[in-house]
This record gives structure tokens, C-alpha cells and sequence, in this order.
């Protein structure tokens, strides 16, 4: 029992286990072994990060929409085996941060929630129904008059009211649930070119936002939710929004709108006031279709970066969320390729914001939305490729020469769906969303002849559904910077926002 009470204490001080034990007590293979020594290095390091608590001047969101705790073990696992190496022993730049919290994120009415009420929990500190973007739950889905009467402020409205800088990066629509929740009051997530009558539309919210004034740096997909319908665009009302927001800043400050990664990179940062960016008509690209087909989108990592950049000029202070949106779309296509692919492009936009700023007056928050149904089992020998077939050890515990075979005497991965449309071999294709296009084909295949690690690979699924679905349990916070201490333990979702208000000590109160 006391040498249990050692242990524990021995961690919750943070300090490195081999201290904690008698060297006499442990045999030199075991306090020299690589896994020991690493481990107690590591620690060591985490300690080093830890600061004095302060007061945060710059918030910085980082939101992987669909990042549960299996695409994080994957797509670590994913990176390093890119590098040629076995892979589970790697770390997305994050998993390193000081401090870390599981969150609970069910909706109000939902055990399995959506992106619209987890993030209203993180921008408001209120869980609300699923589907709703910053309306409380006392209100009904589609409720207009609840838009008005219960709306929920962000913390982003707060920052900009108290005259901070403020913006959002997304490769998803910037109407989207997910960073409409950031400024947007929505009874539905998917008014986001239209609403009923007496309700204005998520896109025209953005781009009218009247408190401060309005967000420094927009940058993301959509394009048609902002463009009348005569121009190609969605909108019946024939309103160019773009055009507006434009003609809002004309004469006051110098803003810039444009439409491709070149025009982005062209920007004068230190003689632009107002930038935003609508690089596709839908959704961006996923990292790896832009690369392959040569688009012209910026990355993840840039958009993040150029913000940063617009952001840090004001002296008062800023917010950003930056959201990586495409991890949930993959998923919902059954392709863990896409998945963990967008998951790894989010950490090395994490990394570029840390070469960014400066910690002792920054917190810097990762987490996800939700997770999705994507399973990792099968005992897979260590370094298996994590997109390929189970080969398993034998007895002696050394990997077998040929893929293990299931009861069926079929051939299985190391990564499945619960749910969703199943398994399709679309090869070299690096747009998940091509498979919409082929039937549902849930249940077993035969996968023998095929090559699993392809990007256009679809896992298996065993429940039949028209999209794969989000998962239910806890995901996981990072946090690296000023408040970030604050991130500790088991917290609901909602926290999320408290912490962010306690880290820069924002009056709740103030006007």
C-alpha cells in the first residue's frame, strides 16, 4: 500500500518515477532499459513546460472536427510509420502539451451528440440540443423565435466587444456548425444560406456581425453560401455578401478579400485591417486531394499561419479557432486514409502556431467536437502498417509471415467502422466523398487481393447506414501556454469556455 501511495504521489508531483524508487530496489536491466529511461526523460520535459500561472493575453482553438481518441491513436501511429518507423511510439505535436482533460460531450438530448451543440458548449459555456448553434436548449430545433429570445453569447463575441482581434480559419463551410458557432445564433445548423422568415441566415450573420467590428481574419470554404444564385452561387436573395462586406469596410479600414491560396500568400499583412477568404464553393479539399490534383487552396498550416499573423498585430490581445473539418467528413465516409491524414495536417498547424507565439502570454487549446465509430483491434504485431491487413505474432511473440485470417477465413484490418456505407476499393482516389457515388456495401468482404492502404480505401463497417456516425464517448484537451494548468481531470464540454475566460481573465460581467 505505501509503495502504491509513493507511486501516485510520486506522479501527481510530476516527479520522474525513478526517483521515486530505491535504484537498489530495481535490476540495471530494468532502470536501463530504453522504455525507462524515455519515459522518465519525457516527464522530466513535461515539467520544464509547466509555468507559473498567468494571465492570457492570446487564445488560440484548435478543433479537429470528428478527433476521438482511436483517429489520435491512429493517426500518430500513421505519422511515424511515414517516417519509417515503427509508429506507436510517436506523439502528434500536442499529445507532448504539459496539460491534458477528458470531456464528456453529450448534447442535451443526445448521449451521441453533434458538432453544432458540442461547440455552442465550448464558444458559451451552455450545452444545448443537437443542431442548434448558440441557442439555448430550453428552445426547440428550427424555432426562429428561439434564435432571438435565447441566444447564447460566444466567446469570441466577448473578446471582440472588449476590443480584441478575432477570427477563424476552417477547411470546412465557414457557415458550417463549427465555426458558425463561434458567432453565429442559430435555431438550425443548416440555415446557413437561407432561414425562415424573421431569422437571418448563418452566412449573412458573418459577414454583418455587429459587435466590435466584426472579425479581423475569415478564412475557409463556402464560397456559394455567400453568392447569389445568378452569380453560381446558393442564394435566392441575391445578395453578393462578399460584395457587402467589402462595401462595409470601404473607406474605414483596409480589407481584402480573396479566393486562392496565391492571392492569400500575396497579402500585405501589415496594410490589411479586414481578410477574408472563401477558397472553394463547398468544403475545401481534403489535405491530400489538393495535393494530388494540384489545387490552388491554401493548406491548413498557411491559413493558420497568415492568421496568426493579422492577429498578433493587435497589442490588446486576440482570439482564434482554427478547425481541421475534414477528419469528420472522412470518417462519415468510411475512409480512415482522409481521417487520419486531416488529423496529422491539424498537428503540424499546431506546430506552426507554437514557432508563432509566445506562451508566457498565450493559451493554446486542442481538442475535437466529438469522435466518431471507428474501431482499432485485432492484435496487429507491433509497426503492422495501421491501414493494412492484421498480421499477427506467434507463440514466441514474433510476427507470422502471413496476414492473420478471421473466423471466416477472410483477411481483416486493423481499422473498421461500427456503421456507415462500408467497405468500396476506389484505389488512388483521394476524395473520400467519391464514395457517395457506389452503393452501400456494409458486412464482410473478401479483401485478399486488395491493397488496404490505398487512400481510396474504405474500411469495412458491420451496421448498414446511409453515412457513417459520430461516436458518444470522452474525447481529449491539450493545453500548452498561459491557463493552461487549468486543464485538468474529467470536465464536461462547457468548461472548455470557462477556461478559456479564466486564462485571460475576462469579466463575465463586463460591458
Amino acid at each position: 500500500m505505501a509503495k502504491k501511495l509513493a507511486r501516485a504521489l510520486s506522479a501527481f508531483c510530476l516527479i520522474p518515477l525513478a526517483s521515486a524508487v530505491s535504484a537498489a530496489s530495481l535490476p540495471d536491466y530494468q532502470t536501463k532499459s530504453e522504455w525507462f529511461t524515455e519515459a522518465s526523460d519525457r516527464l522530466e520535459e513535461r515539467v520544464s513546460l509547466t509555468r507559473e500561472a498567468k494571465t492570457a493575453k492570446n487564445v488560440i482553438l484548435f478543433v479537429g472536427d470528428g478527433m476521438g481518441i482511436s483517429t489520435l491513436t491512429a493517426a500518430r501511429i500513421f505519422e511515424g510509420q511515414r517516417r519509417g518507423e515503427p509508429g506507436e511510439e510517436n506523439s502528434l505535436s500536442f499529445e507532448e502539451f504539459p496539460h491534458s482533460a477528458l470531456i464528456k460531450t453529450y448534447n442535451t438530448n443526445q448521449q451521441t451528440p453533434d458538432s453544432a451543440g458540442t461547440m455552442t458548449a465550448m464558444m458559451t459555456g451552455v450545452k444545448t440540443r443537437a443542431g442548434m448553434i448558440n441557442v439555448d436548449g430550453k428552445g426547440l430545433v428550427t424555432d426562429c423565435a428561439a434564435s432571438k429570445e435565447l441566444g447564447l453569447n460566444s466567446f469570441l463575441e466577448m473578446m471582440e466587444s472588449r476590443g480584441k482581434a478575432t477570427g477563424i480559419v476552417s477547411t470546412a463551410r465557414l457557415t458550417h456548425a463549427t465555426p458558425a458557432a463561434t458567432y453565429a445564433h442559430s435555431a438550425s445548423r443548416k440555415w446557413e444560406h437561407a432561414a425562415d422568415e424573421g431569422c437571418t441566415d448563418i452566412a449573412t450573420q458573418m459577414v454583418e456581425m455587429n459587435i466590435g467590428d466584426g472579425m479581423e481574419v475569415m478564412l475557409g470554404g463556402g464560397r456559394n453560401y455567400f453568392t447569389p444564385v445568378a452569380e453560381g452561387g446558393l442564394r435566392e436573395d441575391e445578395r453578393n455578401l462578399t460584395g457587402e462586406w467589402l462595401l462595409r469596410y470601404d473607406g474605414k479600414q483596409n480589407a481584402v478579400y480573396v479566393e486562392n491560396g496565391f492571392e492569400l500568400s500575396a497579402v500585405d499583412i501589415a496594410k490589411t485591417d479586414k481578410l477574408l477568404g472563401l477558397f472553394t464553393e463547398d468544403h475545401m479539399s481534403y489535405d491530400a486531394d489538393r495535393i494530388a490534383k494540384n489545387s490552388e487552396e491554401p493548406s491548413i498550416v498557411e491559413m493558420t499561419t497568415t492568421a496568426i499573423d493579422m492577429l498578433q498585430k493587435d497589442e490588446d490581445g486576440f482570439f482564434l479557432m482554427v478547425e481541421s473539418g475534414r477528419v469528420d467528413h472522412a470518417h462519415h465516409s468510411g475512409n480512415a486514409y482522409n481521417a487520419l491524414n486531416e488529423a496529422i495536417e491539424l498537428s503540424d498547424a499546431v506546430k506552426a502556431a507554437l514557432q508563432k507565439v509566445n506562451l508566457e502570454e498565450t493559451l493554446i487549446l486542442v481538442t475535437a467536437d466529438h469522435s466518431h465509430v471507428m474501431n482499432m483491434a485485432g492484435y496487429p504485431t507491433r509497426g503492422n502498417p495501421i491501414l493494412g491487413k492484421v498480421i499477427g505474432n506467434d507463440d514466441s511473440g514474433a510476427p507470422n509471415e502471413a496476414v492473420s485470417l478471421a473466423e471466416d477465413n477472410k483477411p481483416y484490418t486493423t481499422l473498421t467502422y461500427t456503421n456507415g456505407r462500408g467497405f468500396a476499393d476506389l484505389g488512388t482516389e483521394t476524395d473520400a466523398d467519391k464514395r457517395d457515388d457506389y452503393d452501400i456495401a456494409a458486412g464482410r468482404h473478401d479483401l485478399t487481393h486488395v491493397d488496404t492502404e490505398m487512400p481510396g480505401f474504405h474500411q469495412e463497417s458491420l451496421v448498414a447506414l446511409g453515412g457513417e456516425s459520430h461516436g458518444g464517448e470522452d474525447i481529449s484537451l491539450h493545453a500548452i501556454g498561459a491557463g493552461a494548468e487549468k486543464v485538468q481531470g474529467h470536465l464536461e464540454q462547457n468548461a472548455v469556455f470557462h477556461i478559456m475566460t479564466a486564462a485571460t481573465d475576462l469579466s463575465l460581467s463586463e460591458e
